[in-house]
């Protein structure tokens, strides 16, 4: 009841205070000077506050929500998943000189084999209107003496259970390169003692990029799956940076012909 009160107080004063300045507004070229002086500095004090609300009101809602999972997905779609870095923040945003098997957040992990790390990882906002992931990842390469470079994302539990030789295992990513590089990305399932391993090269010719695997190609067997994830594999990075802003991935039985 206290809220419900609260609420009518609210816009009853709301509602007052619209009139009364839609009644200055009104009789401002016959107020008095003195008293049209004050509702000035008070209109301008007013003003200043309502368009600091609107600036950061309309770039907050401008922006991706937190925690979206919304992008698009195959209309047959039995599971389809955003990772956790690019729907929300984490608790560390980044990392500096960043050591082989580092986390950032829960599922993504960093593999290298440099002398001398000059790598650094950093989640950011998205900002841009064509963004649908409300964050995305930034990651800056330097002096790169190693020879390889990989980002791991660990799939959740509800992607590989009931995983079948059927299926179709989607991958759809927006990257920004600072200068052209190869990648490549190898679906990992861990299957009994044996892991299956499908490899694709990613092809930026296109607009969307989008990678599928076709589990027909793999001896996977279906019983015994434990595991599944993805190697994200850069090669030549050094003196880049590679933005992923958005990562998402799907799976949906083959048609059958």
């Amino acid at each position: 009841m206290a809220k419900i009160g609260e609420n009518f107080l609210d816009a009853a004063f709301y509602s007052r205070a619209i009139a009364k300045w839609a009644r200055n507004a009104r009789m401002a070229r016959k107020a008095d000077l003195a008293g049209l002086r004050r509702q000035r500095l008070k209109a301008r004090q007013l003003k200043a506050h309502l368009d600091e609300l609107i600036h950061v009101a309309d770039e907050r809602l401008a922006l991706p929500l937190i925690g979206s999972t919304s992008f698009p997905k195959p209309h047959n779609a039995d599971w389809a998943w955003r990772p956790e870095l690019w729907r929300g923040p984490l608790p560390q945003p980044g990392l500096s000189s960043v050591q082989t098997r580092a986390m950032l957040g829960n599922e993504v992990t960093l593999f290298h084999d440099c002398t001398i790390s000059e790598l650094t990882l950093r989640q950011l906002r998205n900002l841009r209107e064509e963004d649908l992931a409300p964050y995305g990842l930034r990651m800056d390469v330097f002096r790169f003496d190693g020879s390889f470079l990989s980002l791991v994302v660990d799939l959740p539990e509800e992607g590989y259970t009931g995983l079948k030789r059927t299926h179709l295992l989607r991958m759809d990513m927006i990257v920004e390169l600072e200068k052209p590089i190869e990648i490549f990305a190898r679906l990992n399932i861990k299957n009994g003692p044996n892991t299956e391993q499908i490899v694709r090269e990613i092809d930026f010719t296109e607009d969307q990029i989008v990678v599928e695997f076709d589990l027909a190609y793999s001896k996977m067997n279906e019983r015994r799956v434990e595991g599944a994830w993805i190697d994200l594999i850069f090669e030549g990075p050094e003196m880049n940076q590679v933005v992923l802003r958005d990562l998402t991935f799907s799976r949906r039985p083959r048609a059958q012909i």
